[in-house]
C-alpha cells in the first residue's frame, strides 16, 4: 500500500457492488423478490411531503457543515421534510420499505412516524405497510402481499402439453 505524503496510508475501498439503480443489496434483493413473484412495483418513484417549508422569522443561529461558527439562519426558509417510499405498488396498495442496519442517530424512525401520521390524515386509502430488515422477512411481505384485493400480478400464459402432444394455454403457476 502506497504511504500519502502526510503518512497515512490509503484506505482500502469495498468493491462496488452490481446493484444497478438501486442503493443496497437488501433493496436489490427486494426487487428481484418482487419481479420473480410477477408483482409490479415502482422503485422510488412516489415522494410525500410530510411538513412543507416554512420561513423562521425569529433569531436563529445554528452551525453549519462547514463551518464550525455559528451562522445566522434568522428570516432563512427551514425546508420541507419528504420521504420517498423504495417500493410502492402502482395503485398504491401497499409500500416496502428497506431497511439494513440503521444506526442509532439516523432519522429514519422519526420520519416514518411522521409518514404515518400524513397517511392517517389523508383522504386517500390507508396502504399496507412493510418494513423489511432482511430477505426472509421481503418474503413474508411478499405473500402477504399476494392475498391483498387488486394487487397487479404478472401472470405470463404459459403453453401446457397434454398427454396426447396438444398445447393448451394454462395460467402460470398451475
Amino acid at each position: 500500500m502506497k504511504r500519502r505524503k502526510n503518512g497515512t496510508s490509503r484506505r482500502k475501498t469495498a468493491k462496488k457492488r452490481n446493484l444497478g439503480k438501486y442503493k443496497s443489496g437488501l433493496e436489490k434483493t427486494c426487487a428481484d423478490l418482487l419481479a420473480e413473484s410477477g408483482i409490479k412495483f415502482a422503485y422510488e418513484e412516489r415522494e410525500f411531503v410530510l411538513m412543507d417549508s416554512f420561513r423562521y422569522e425569529g433569531v436563529y443561529h445554528k452551525t453549519t457543515p462547514k463551518a464550525k461558527d455559528l451562522s445566522n439562519r434568522s428570516g432563512k426558509v427551514v425546508l420541507p421534510i419528504k420521504y420517498t417510499p423504495d417500493f410502492v405498488a402502482p395503485n398504491g396498495g401497499w409500500i416496502i420499505e428497506t431497511k439494513g442496519y440503521t444506526p442509532s442517530h439516523h432519522d429514519f424512525p422519526m420520519r416514518w412516524k411522521l409518514f404515518l401520521q400524513y397517511l392517517s390524515q389523508s383522504e386517500e386509502d390507508v396502504p399496507a405497510l412493510f418494513i423489511c430488515r432482511n430477505r426472509h422477512q421481503i418474503e413474508q411481505a411478499i405473500e402477504i402481499i399476494k392475498d391483498l384485493p387488486n394487487v397487479e400480478i404478472n401472470r405470463r400464459r404459459r403453453r401446457k402439453r397434454s398427454v396426447n402432444g396438444d398445447e393448451q394455454d394454462a395460467p402460470a403457476g398451475d
